[in-house]
């Protein structure tokens, strides 16, 4: 994956990115307890299991396809914000990509920016607001490089950082936004499932 990424080195990064998450369940639970509602962890590996479930049934064949099943499958599967979010950011990602055979750095980095619109446009928020949209605005700003490994690199160190930031902000926006000052403090539940998300990609390429 380190040249270009076919449909089945994306399954590969996804397959990846299901562990991770499965791995990460309790920590994401415990961060969305203390701001949330306690279900992103639960929610999020729920859709991922649905994900490979979807996948090894499935016979999708090019980039676009491998991200346009994870979207309708995370959006049908995965309830509360997650579901949208996630599914929105995977099928702007799809739409970006269409037609191609196999990705290049310059993709990845294309299907990333087109992610991040999706997730502004479904969740009206903007940096600053504790949200996810804080780990993957710096993680978009980031994602440069000649390797698709360099481009996921930069963007999940860049995701990570901008996870940590959210700690002392006040929330405003989702159900952490009833806390008001409260709610500092604490990482983003959504911003951290970002930044995780996108290491496992990164991992998952550098293979």
């Amino acid at each position: 994956m380190t040249v270009g990424c076919t449909a089945a080195d994306l399954v590969t990064a996804i397959r990846a990115a299901a562990a991770t998450v499965a791995e990460h369940r309790v920590e994401l639970i415990q961060l969305d307890r203390a701001i949330g509602d306690g279900d992103h962890g639960e929610n999020l590996d729920r859709g991922f299991k649905a994900v490979l479930a979807a996948l090894g049934q499935s016979t999708v064949d090019d980039p676009s396809a491998v991200l346009k099943l994870v979207a309708t499958t995370l959006i049908s599967k995965v309830g509360g914000a997650a579901g949208p979010l996630y599914g929105t950011a995977f099928l702007r990602a799809s739409t970006a990509v269409k037609d191609r055979a196999e990705l290049t750095a310059a993709d990845v980095a294309e299907a990333l920016t087109a992610a991040l619109g999706g997730v502004v446009a479904r969740g009206k928020a903007e940096p600053g607001d504790k949200t996810m949209v804080d780990a993957l605005t710096p993680a978009v700003q980031a994602a440069t490089g000649e390797s698709i490994t360099e481009v996921l690199t930069a963007a999940a160190e860049a995701a990570q950082a901008g996870a940590d930031a959210t700690v002392p902000l006040v929330a405003r926006k989702g159900r952490a936004s009833y806390l008001g000052e409260r709610s500092a403090g604490h990482m983003d539940p959504g911003a951290r499932s970002t930044a995780l998300l996108l290491r496992a990609f990164a991992e998952a390429a550098a293979r």
